[in-house]
């Protein structure tokens, strides 16, 4: 039986009921979301179930929206299953205040890397991470430069005419 997002959806639902949602496909990809709770048992469901064998993460990034109150973070996994050659995408939202989501690095040795990176430009902490620190910042930075809660260009600079960018 050839593996389709119908059936992975069917499966997720079926396992987790509604700490499941948001249900979309875009480009062929399914997408759906759970709360960051839930983040390691339905990873762990996706590779060891052998109907669906997602045993590969493609990426994991962050994501900021400031706007969504409460869950202003987001952590995007991508998984494949090589055998049947399909993609999905997985987030969980997290509230800026308290940034907190499991690991995947037992799981999926590739997630260390990438969640470092993330915690180094989103701010977002990976509980249980074997070595969570900055990778490429230095050391010293106390912001997080990828959350959009600095202005992108600076404000304070009197030497840049606005008329010279097609602003005045």
């Amino acid at each position: 039986m050839a593996l389709t997002n119908e059936y992975i959806q069917e499966k997720l639902v079926e396992k987790f009921n509604d700490q499941v949602f948001q249900f979309s496909t875009d480009s062929g990809i399914l997408s759906f979301e759970s709360s960051a709770e839930m983040n390691l048992k339905l990873l762990q469901f996706l590779y060891d179930e052998p109907s669906l064998g997602f045993t590969f993460l493609t990426d994991l990034c962050g994501v900021n929206y400031p706007d969504h109150s409460g869950a202003e973070l987001v952590v995007v996994y991508h998984l494949h299953n090589f055998i049947e050659n399909i993609r999905l995408r997985y987030s969980v939202s997290v509230p800026v205040a308290k940034p907190d989501v499991f690991t995947a690095t037992k799981l999926f040795e590739s997630a260390n890397w990438m969640e470092r990176e993330t915690y180094d430009f989103f701010g977002i902490n990976f509980i249980g991470h074997p070595n969570l620190k900055r990778i490429l910042n230095v050391d010293e930075m106390d912001y997080f430069p990828l959350r959009k809660e600095f202005p992108l260009e600076d404000q304070t600079r009197i030497d840049k005419d606005d008329e010279m960018f097609g602003r005045g």
